[in-house]
């Protein structure tokens, strides 16, 4: 089973100890999905990601990353006998890439694929994982860019992302004080909080309000730096309910947190993915059988537009949102294939873009976005092959 896959079953699996079935099954009929048009064809033009050192591989792409006139892509290759290594590319213009360095430190550092990468003044940090051990749980990791450029496993006990009170650890963010985890542990949403060096980040359990208490169970699923510290976003399960509501807390340091519960309905509804727009956060996630957007306006968040529909049997995720100028971008999965999707009012309205590649939805299939001025990246990986493609403007 692959690490998303093993990610995903801890998640559903705490949240039926709590007496719910999960985002695999979030009800139907919740509003009305933004109008059908005609999708916006931008005009793509693929990059070429050089082969990483070690051997013949497909490579596989799971995130992006762009600061400072810096782009990275991370994922792994996988070989032909079903083993991976970690890879992740560079570029200094969005155009040309080269291979970084990477050098692992442990058994399952050597093995790691690359989930989610942030950067900050130049220089990324990333979280890694390889499913493994007796019980088949995803052995963490974290990585920082050192000096000379290269990726460097950074040491760790196993509790810190592991052990028996763990569940998931989700995405990484970066922001002036340093760097932001968010994730789950047995009891509810967690932070692992690490200087700019990220060097080595500290677990923040059973923190009040972030985690699960009286008024329900908590769920964190991403976070952005902000002016006056964090935001994460996720939902609550409040006590006695099957339906999460969309939930965000904020944060002055990563460690102490203050929940907010947004409105909410009789549909499940959730945030997974937050970036700011002109400084103005704005999440996205679900909203009943459909994708909505959600953002804050005058201390109180309010509900955007809605977008896509779920479909198949598979479990419906936002994979990817980012931001340029008054532009969001999204990438999700609705249960069948991929999609990507433009707003150009903070959330308001959606339009469907059409991709380079045409990826289903499945195990080791994934879609994920960086923009930057008037361009943005797209790389894809459709479970037999990935490739990275870039657009100027969103097409008509």
């Amino acid at each position: 089973m692959s690490v998303r896959g093993v990610i995903a079953v801890f998640g559903l699996f705490a949240l039926v100890l709590a007496g719910c079935d999960g985002p695999a099954a979030p009800p139907g009929g919740a509003g009305s999905a933004t109008p059908a048009a005609a999708a916006l064809r931008p005009v793509w033009q693929s990059l070429t990601l050089p082969a990483p050192p070690g051997g013949a591989g497909r490579p596989m792409i799971r995130d992006a990353a762009s600061c400072a006139g810096r782009w990275f892509v991370v994922g792994g290759v996988a070989d032909a006998e079903g083993g991976t290594r970690p890879a992740a590319w560079t570029s200094v213009d969005g155009t040309t890439w080269t291979v970084l360095p990477v050098r692992a430190d442990s058994f399952y550092g050597r093995q790691n694929v690359f989930l989610s990468v942030a950067c900050r003044d130049g220089k990324a940090a990333l979280i890694g994982a390889k499913v493994g051990g007796a019980h088949g749980y995803p052995r963490v990791s974290t990585w920082r860019q050192v000096a000379d450029g290269a990726l460097v496993e950074v040491q760790a006990s196993f509790e810190t992302y592991g052990g028996p009170t763990a569940v998931n650890v989700s995405r990484l963010a970066a922001g002036a004080q340093g760097w932001l985890i968010v994730g789950n542990r047995s009891a509810g949403a967690a932070s692992w909080v690490s200087s700019p060096d990220a060097a080595e980040f500290a677990l923040v359990e059973g923190a009040p309000e972030l985690a699960s208490d009286a008024v329900g169970v908590t769920w964190a699923f991403d976070s952005v730096a902000t002016s006056s510290g964090w935001l994460a976003v996720g939902g609550l399960l409040p006590a006695g309910r099957i339906d999460r509501d969309p939930a965000v807390w904020s944060s002055p340091d990563g460690r102490s947190w203050r929940r907010t519960v947004l409105p909410g309905g009789s549909e499940y509804e959730e945030l997974q993915r937050v970036v700011l727009v002109g400084g103005v956060p704005v999440a996205v996630g679900l909203r009943g059988a459909v994708f909505g957007a959600w953002r804050q306006e005058a201390q109180r968040w309010v509900s955007a537009g809605t977008f896509g529909r779920r479909a198949g049997a598979g479990v419906p995720s936002v994979t990817s949102l980012v931001s340029s100028g008054d532009r969001l971008f999204a990438a999700v999965t609705d249960g069948a294939r991929h999609s990507v999707w433009v707003s150009s009012d903070r959330g308001g309205s959606w339009r469907e873009v059409t991709a380079p590649l045409d990826v289903p939805a499945g195990v080791d299939r994934d879609v994920t976005l960086v923009a930057v001025g008037d361009r943005w990246w797209l790389a894809a990986d459709d479970g037999t092959r990935s490739g990275l493609w870039w657009a100027g403007g969103v097409g008509v």
